[in-house]
């Protein structure tokens, strides 16, 4: 069975309107924040490691994102992190952020590609990311 990778978000004051509820793009900084987590302490190489010291990066070359319910200014969510494709170069995710009763908030699907940063071109995943990467592989 694949492993999910979660993480606990609190809503800010800073992710929201005026109206007290998360302003939508906000959203996608906290995905971000998500995937960066998951590359730290689910593959064990930090954004730090990747761009730094090794010279690659994962950015995002697609999302689709449904916003299924509003989060409001204290909001405990949980994000769930799942691997539907894994290529030799990119990497398809899920990324869901439920409410405090699992109730469903946002939905995003991703493409990443490794890329070498300085080349500005895609490359091979190291294989230690491939292997991490795997365990998150949904049937």
């Amino acid at each position: 069975m694949a492993e999910v990778f979660r993480l606990p978000i609190q809503i800010r004051f800073a992710h929201c309107d005026p109206a007290g509820i998360v302003f939508y793009p906000r959203y996608f900084e906290l995905i971000n924040g998500v995937v960066e987590d998951w590359c730290a302490q689910g593959l064990g190489m930090s954004f730090h490691e990747m761009h730094v010291v090794k010279d690659i990066g994962l950015p995002t070359v697609h999302i689709e994102t449904d916003f299924v319910k509003t989060s409001i200014l204290g909001d405990q969510l949980t994000a769930e992190l799942r691997v539907l494709k894994l290529g030799r170069a990119s990497v398809t995710v899920e990324i869901k952020m439920l409410g405090p009763q699992q109730d469903l908030r946002l939905r995003a699907e991703l493409v990443l590609v490794m890329a070498h940063v300085e080349q500005r071109k895609a490359i091979a995943f190291p294989e230690i990311l491939r292997e991490q990467m795997q365990k998150y592989v949904v049937a």
